[in-house]
């Protein structure tokens, strides 16, 4: 395990985790995607039982923000995408053809990248992207945000990442997502 610079404000370490890592704290990785999101809590009862599967994945990366307590606050993973698996397969049904063989060749898709709102808006959020994006060998990143502005989709900008589709709606989610994508390296955007 890796440890990068301590944001000073908070005091979090950025942690490479591993999937046995990150699978052990998963359910407290979901309370911070259920507050962040603004989602019912049994949401992430059921997303927890999706992020147990994607760390089986190939390209499977996790970064975590922790205290020095070891409280989780934020965390970011994902994999590499896929035909066949659930949001590469709907993504590329919402991309035209010249786009989809663009991006979603050898391209990491990042699955989530929560913080805590108390810890949001003190750069949590943009060293757990830059540091995960930093150890990737893939040649973009990937991602859907809820389609409003709002600091994560304000942080993406700032690194690079475009639009691939806008006003998108995934099932079971009735608000409009925003996928978008970025050559890797990210930009700084500082």
């Amino acid at each position: 395990m890796r440890s990068a610079e301590r944001p000073p404000m908070t005091g979090a370490r950025i942690e490479e985790w591993t999937g046995g890592q990150f699978g052990a704290r998963v359910d407290e990785a979901m309370r911070i995607y259920v507050r962040a999101m603004r989602y019912p809590d049994h949401t992430g009862v059921q997303r927890a039982v999706s992020a147990r599967k994607h760390v089986s994945l190939s390209g499977f990366a996790c970064r975590a923000a922790v205290l020095d307590d070891d409280t989780l606050v934020g965390f970011g993973y994902g994999y590499t995408t896929k035909p066949g698996q659930w949001w590469h397969d709907l993504v590329r049904r919402a991309l035209d053809d010249v786009a989809g063989r663009e991006w979603l060749v050898n391209a990491f898709e990042l699955s989530e990248l929560h913080v805590l709102p108390e810890y949001q808006g003190l750069g949590v959020g943009r060293q757990l992207l830059s540091t995960l994006a930093s150890g990737l060998p893939h040649t973009a990143m990937l991602l859907s945000t809820p389609d409003s502005d709002t600091r994560a989709f304000r942080l993406y900008r700032d690194t690079g990442f475009v639009d691939l589709a806008r006003n998108y709606l995934f099932p079971g989610d009735s608000r409009p997502f925003a996928v978008l994508g970025a050559r890797l390296p990210l930009r700084d955007g500082r």
